[in-house]
């Protein structure tokens, strides 16, 4: 009773919002990844922890994706969060592509609006479908970032559901220090909410659009890619088209195949994590990033718009990003030779000699990708920022 008061309070005095509707799951047998759930209701018990580690793994190294459930944020504040973001995606476009609201991709910067139809797919006449919106972090550093007055009212929900988030993110680094035998906050600490970094909570929309168009550029609604920060965190929602490269032996040949992932069954709260690149990168590839796309939905959910909830949890400014050498685990395995016990303690700090650090790489990331007119064919090429090295998919 209390929680649900708390919850009116909240909604005193806010305009009145249209409830986003969950879509219905596809009827069409699909090729499924085999996606395991890792529980942290039982986090903060040590043995608890270390069974949590073992699964988060093997998920890892399974599929590089997983399901979250038991994280203490409710179905209300996930479906809040729906029902702002489908709103705002209803507004006129001239109300929310003005320019001052725009992505500065030509910085590297992702807070604020991506347009939907602002760039060609492939060389063809097709244009992208997906239209976004980014927050930064509601801290002084970042007031002068993009803020759409729409959010204004909801802010504090808005703000409350970001942070919230990243207590998620936090656990699973923990537990990512874990798997590689270092201190629980090794990874945390480069991550905390007070401290700059290009992490956002963000909300997705992507439009249906014809099959003929879809048909010139194979299907793809966004390239494959791998996440450019450490960890991403999507809400569940119902619309099939996330697909991953699976790396099972048994899959064309070992080539690997594109398998959809699913949503969490039973639990309207359940989160889709993956790896990005950071922690590919700090753990030598240990933990690796998986290389993901979207595709056009099965016809029984083609003409619905796919809303998406995320939280992009972005390496911190600072925090250089290099193999953690200080991990016994990795340097047994022989990926990364040994170093001081100092760096163990510390963290990854950021050196006189650091390679690249964590806004360094992110905005480099962020400007390649999408600071140009064309969602080119990609497959084969390499982005390099210092020693960080990706090779890039399209297909």
């Amino acid at each position: 009773m209390a929680s649900e008061q708390g919850g009116q309070a909240k909604l005193l005095n806010k305009p009145e919002l249209p409830r986003w509707q969950r879509p219905e799951k596809t009827k069409h047998d699909l090729p499924w990844a085999d996606i395991k759930i890792i529980d942290l209701s039982t986090f903060n018990d040590a043995r608890g922890n270390e069974k949590l580690a073992a699964e988060l793994r093997d998920a890892i190294h399974n599929t590089g994706f997983f399901s979250v459930v038991g994280t203490g944020i409710s179905s209300e504040e996930v479906q809040r969060q729906y029902d702002i973001a489908q709103a705002f995606f209803q507004l006129p476009h001239e109300a929310k592509a003005k320019p001052e609201y725009k992505c500065d991709f030509a910085n590297g910067n992702y807070f604020g609006y991506r347009e939907i139809y602002e760039a060609t797919i492939r060389g063809t006449e097709v244009r992208n479908n997906v239209e976004q919106w980014n927050h930064a972090k509601f801290t002084e550093l970042y007031e002068k970032e993009a803020r759409h007055p729409f959010f204004k009212p909801f802010q504090d929900e808005i703000e409350e559901f970001s942070r919230k988030a990243l207590d998620v993110a936090l656990k699973l680094l923990e537990l990512c220090a874990l798997i590689l035998e270092l201190p629980p906050s090794f990874f945390a600490a480069q991550h905390r909410y007070e401290s700059p970094s290009d992490d956002h909570l963000r909300y997705m929309s992507y439009r249906p659009r014809p099959l003929a168009d879809d048909a010139k550029v194979e299907n793809t609604w966004t390239r494959a890619h791998t996440d450019f920060g450490t960890l991403t965190l999507l809400w569940s929602q119902n619309v099939a088209g996330l697909q991953i490269k699976t790396t099972t032996a048994s899959d064309d040949g070992g080539k690997g195949a594109w398998k959809y992932v699913p949503p969490v069954d039973g639990d309207e709260t359940g989160i889709i994590c993956n790896v990005g690149d950071a922690l590919d990168f700090w753990s030598a590839s240990y933990l690796k990033s998986t290389t993901h796309r979207v595709v056009r939905p099965p016809p029984d959910q083609v003409d619905v718009n796919r809303v998406g909830l995320f939280y992009f949890v972005r390496p911190g400014d600072d925090a250089e990003i290099k193999p953690a050498a200080g991990s016994p685990l990795l340097r047994r395995l022989g990926l990364v030779s040994s170093s001081s016990s100092s760096e163990v303690e510390a963290g990854p700090e950021k050196s006189p000699d650091a390679k690249v650090t964590g806004r360094m790489y992110v905005r480099e990331r962020v400007k390649d990708y999408h600071s140009h007119g064309d969602y080119a064919d990609r497959t084969g090429q390499v982005f390099q920022v210092g020693n960080l090295r990706i090779v890039d998919e399209a297909r």
